[in-house]
């Protein structure tokens, strides 16, 4: 009886995530896209959840500036100050911690559109004094960003930094941080991250794995890493001597991530054990519909094969998308593939909504 009940309670929440990710109409055209894009910001700042400075907010505010982009709407960038405001410009107070450097990329924004170096001070007080105080613990070098989420949190702040300052210092201290990250969790064989060594596989075939038996690959950790690499790609010289790296690992991503879609266009808590996990998961799928539409958009993607799986990932967040404009099916803060529900939110979930569909409004116009 108990399993009949288990197998009766996952068909139940396949069946919400599909009916989630059929709405009767996906907005496509701009003017209809802002419109929701508007809904969603609307309802997330009336509803705020952490300290203005927190990680989950840099992901939100990214979406904010997004949004202003899109609309030009001036409350949205109002808000943008506001936050600021209430930081005193400053990150958040833990010097070495990525996620505390996140905030950092719509400080950066801001700069670039009134040219106010008050901005992005204290983001760069910050950064140079984690650059002259290396922390070594037995003589051994420490890696600052030891988790995948870090790609998105701190590289689009370093990258955004050395633009403002036009010191590239910013940039090599970003790859080396990067490329640490990368070589520790970066699977060759997947092309896809581990969230952190947790959940590294040993050489001898030992560690965590899924129900099925797959590795663990969360899967918005992975569209951490998707949207982070894009907002790098974005701010990057077309010269500068890394950039085919940035390329390189976006492009194998992309291309495994694609495969691994489910058919109602969310991609599942775990890439690789979709079962475990049967309803649609927002925040990745918010991630992965953004960094996949920036590629098509900037020529990057191919948008024969990749624009039908942007279409279905839009259609799918928009099923998300409740009358009230919150965002639902959106996983916890966690470090895992976990379970999602139709009341689930959270403001990085926003973000990634309104990111890609910014994006979207481009891809629908022909590209960049």
């Amino acid at each position: 009886m108990n399993r009949f009940l288990h197998l009766l309670g996952a068909f139940v929440m396949l069946l919400s995530a599909t009916v989630s990710a059929q709405p009767q109409n996906t907005p496509t055209a701009p003017s209809d896209i802002k419109k929701q894009m508007q809904r969603v910001a609307d309802w997330q700042l009336k509803h705020p959840k952490h300290e203005p400075y927190d990680w989950t907010n840099g992901a939100f505010y990214a979406g904010i500036m997004a949004t202003y982009e899109a609309t030009g709407k001036k409350k949205y960038l109002k808000a943008a100050k506001k936050m600021v405001e209430a930081n005193d410009w400053q990150p958040g107070p833990r010097l070495r911690h990525a996620d505390d450097h996140a905030i950092a990329q719509t400080y950066l924004d801001l700069y670039a559109l009134e040219n106010e170096p008050k901005y992005y001070q204290g983001f760069k007080d910050t950064i140079d004094k984690m650059m002259n105080t290396p922390v070594v613990a037995n003589d051994i070098q420490v890696i600052d960003w030891w988790w995948c989420d870090a790609l998105f949190m701190a590289p689009p702040a370093l990258a955004k930094l050395a633009k403002a300052t036009g010191d590239r210092k910013y940039l090599t201290y970003m790859d080396k941080l990067f490329r640490e990250t990368y070589d520790l969790l970066y699977n060759q064989e997947e092309h896809l991250f581990a969230r952190d060594l947790n959940y590294v596989i040993a050489e001898d075939g030992s560690g965590r794995r899924e129900a099925n038996g797959e590795r663990i690959f969360w899967s918005r950790g992975n569209g951490w890493v998707m949207g982070g690499l894009v907002r790098v790609l974005e701010e990057l010289p077309d010269n500068y001597p890394n950039r085919d790296f940035y390329l390189q690992t976006y492009r194998e991503m992309a291309d495994r991530i694609a495969t691994l879609q489910q058919s109602d266009g969310f991609w599942r808590a775990s890439l690789l054990d979709p079962d475990s996990y049967p309803g649609g998961e927002a925040s990745g799928t918010g991630f992965y519909c953004y960094a996949l539409a920036w590629g098509i958009n900037h020529g990057v993607l191919d948008r024969g094969r990749y624009e039908p799986v942007v279409t279905r990932a839009w259609q799918a967040l928009n099923g998300a998308v409740q009358p009230s404009g919150m965002l639902g099916w959106v996983q916890q803060i966690g470090a895992d593939p976990r379970p999602t529900s139709v009341d689930s939110w959270e403001v990085y979930g926003t973000g990634a909504f309104l990111l890609a569909g910014n994006e979207m409004i481009t891809l629908y116009n022909g590209g960049k």
